[in-house]
């Protein structure tokens, strides 16, 4: 078996990494809304903090209440209590990836887990 897996998708509203890319210590997915739209639900988690990278074009996320301006380029972490959902500007669509991680679980950064081979 092979020490890594890849994939290439479409352009579908939302798709889920983990069966695809056999995901073992995180969730990843790729998001799509047309300009005008938004993720239909308001959701929070139980033990997952989320990672958001936006991929192309303009929105917003609304945490706890608060308008939170997104463009392509920008990333924000979010704590599991904070409740979230995502916007299309109006005028622009907009892609964004999702990580998920259980919260205060990384024991260790790139250096200390890193095996330098000779």
């Amino acid at each position: 078996m092979a020490n890594f897996s890849k994939v290439s998708m479409a352009q579908d509203a939302r798709t889920e990494l983990h069966d695809k890319l056999s995901l073992t210590g995180a969730e990843v997915s790729i998001n799509n809304l047309p300009a005008g739209a938004s993720v239909p639900f308001i959701h929070s988690h139980k033990n997952n903090e989320e990672i958001y990278v936006v991929l192309a074009g303009r929105g917003k996320a609304v945490i706890d209440g608060e308008d939170v301006g997104l463009a392509a380029g920008d990333w924000i972490r979010i704590s599991p209590a904070g409740n979230r959902q995502f916007f299309a500007a109006e005028d622009s669509p907009i892609s964004f990836a999702c990580i998920q991680v259980k919260a205060d679980s990384l024991e260790g950064y790139t250096m200390d887990d890193a095996v330098v081979q000779s």
